[in-house]
């Protein structure tokens, strides 16, 4: 009879035991680069780092818009009634800032635009919800919204002076108007990209009706969301800027857009860019400081954004 031969055992298991080791350091390697990745991404950055990335590339394109106004003033040396320079504009905005003027008409439109805008938000995103919730409703008054989003808000100035006269209503009517419509649209374009399932998964864990709103749809839509809000900030500060200009007198503040009309009015082309710069300025301050920093903690929250 043949001898019996033992199972050659060793090399398999010498094989595969290497493979576990290999398998195992390298999960364990893995692993160490993504714990490596999370700490690099939830680092605190330094505030020369936040200097640099965030404040001063704007500073330096404002400085070097400014040098070029400055160069064409010199090259092509306007009348200073039709091109003032900005060392015109900026005596005129400290004479401004000095009398009063210019911080009084910047409180009035910021108060304005603000509150109209929360007015907005507080209006827009429970209309929202509800159109989402049933289908028919959203097909007979969607393209009305969109129609409301599309039409100039300057266009209701003149309806809201015969409706309310010259008074604060006129203005907050306009910015209602220019701003409701956008926060809409915005809100069920970001509800339209929620994955079925878990509106489902929702539903089979006992969400439904407002509960499923509040507690699925809104943050799951939260992008559109916040798209919705920052064109909806947009159009309220623009129908805001339309209606101070062409209303005026009664019983309506003096705002920037009054301030942009008595510029107008008086041919005083450096009062119109003193208006014309602190409208782009509240605007560039608002998506540094609100809007900017929203959407990256949306993005970062998601993943999307390391840091």
């Amino acid at each position: 009879m043949p001898a019996h031969r033992e199972p050659e055992l060793d090399g398999s298991v010498s094989t595969a035991a290497t493979d576990r080791d290999g398998s195992g350091r390298d999960n364990a390697a893995a692993l160490a680069g993504l714990d490596a990745l999370q700490s690099r991404g939830g680092q605190s950055r330094t505030a020369a780092e936040i200097f640099r990335t965030r404040v001063a590339p704007p500073v330096v394109a404002l400085l070097a818009a400014v040098m070029v106004w400055q160069l064409v003033v010199a090259i092509v040396d306007p009348r200073p009634d039709i091109m003032p320079g900005p060392l015109e504009v900026g005596r005129q905005i400290a004479a401004s800032v000095a009398d009063g003027t210019l911080p009084g008409a910047l409180a009035t439109s910021l108060w304005r635009g603000l509150s109209g805008f929360l007015v907005a938000v507080l209006v827009a995103t429970p209309l929202a919800l509800l159109i989402a919730q049933w289908a028919g409703l959203r097909s007979a008054v969607g393209p009305l919204i969109t129609g409301l989003q599309v039409l100039p808000s300057v266009a209701w100035v003149p309806a809201a002076i015969v409706w309310f006269g010259l008074s604060d209503a006129t203005v907050y009517f306009v910015v209602l108007m220019g701003a409701i419509p956008s926060i809409v649209n915005g809100m069920l374009s970001g509800i339209d990209q929620i994955p079925p399932q878990l509106l489902k998964a929702g539903r089979v864990l006992g969400a439904d009706g407002w509960r499923l709103a509040v507690k699925v749809i809104l943050p799951a839509a939260m992008p559109g969301y916040v798209a919705g809000l920052k064109q909806g900030w947009a159009f309220s500060w623009r129908s805001l800027m339309g209606a101070e200009l062409i209303a005026i007198g009664g019983s309506i503040g003096f705002g920037l857009g009054s301030l942009l009309a008595q510029g107008r009015t008086v041919s005083d082309m450096a009062i119109v860019l003193t208006a014309v710069l602190s409208i782009l300025l509240v605007g560039i301050i608002v998506e540094l400081l609100f809007f900017n920093p929203l959407e990256k903690r949306l993005l970062r929250g998601r993943g999307l954004l390391a840091r």
